[in-house]
């Protein structure tokens, strides 16, 4: 089905653990372009994740092109950023996980992630895990993510045209 040319739009997903993220994103990026592309961050290091990797998949269906990035996505976005089709990345925080554990700078890489983001040609749908909410995490490592997650979030969230936070399944509008 045609669809008239899709505005160039960045839309942020936060909530957190079976929220719904990923279905509501899946849902605006659908409706937005014929030409799908899938910026997948996630690595499947165990068994449990590589089946986590096959239901998104397969919940994705034969309309959707899949490309791997878990560390380099600002350049993935150049790539295909083109008019005509939309990019969901899912998600930011894993892609944050990557990032650490690759000891790359998560700041000057958000840095990149937006500028990509701002050349995009084409309509952005961006998830994430909100990972501030619960108590302080115990370690240093799990509050260095928990930091770095929420700095990216307000850096990618003031370039944002829309933000929604995910709750129970329902979508509440930020920005």
């Amino acid at each position: 089905m045609a669809r008239r040319k899709a505005l160039r739009v960045l839309t942020l997903i936060l909530g957190g653990a079976r929220s719904g993220k990923s279905s509501r994103a899946q849902a605006l990026a659908e409706s937005l372009a014929d030409t799908r592309i899938y910026l997948a961050t996630a690595q499947a290091f165990d068994d449990e994740m590589a089946d986590r990797i096959a239901r998104h998949r397969a919940d994705r269906g034969a309309g959707w092109r899949t490309v791997e990035v878990p560390v380099d996505l600002p350049r993935a976005v150049a790539d295909e950023g083109h008019p005509d089709r939309v990019l969901l990345i899912d998600c930011l925080t894993l892609w944050t996980s990557n990032l650490m554990h690759a000891e790359i700078d998560v700041a000057a890489a958000g840095d990149a992630l937006v500028a990509a983001l701002s050349a995009a040609a084409c309509p952005v749908v961006m998830v994430s895990n909100e990972v501030g909410l619960g108590i302080v995490p115990d370690n240093a490592l799990a509050r260095r993510f928990r930091d770095a997650a929420g700095r990216l979030h307000q850096q990618v969230a003031e370039r944002a045209d829309h933000v929604e936070f995910m709750v129970a399944g329902l979508p509440m509008r930020l920005k």
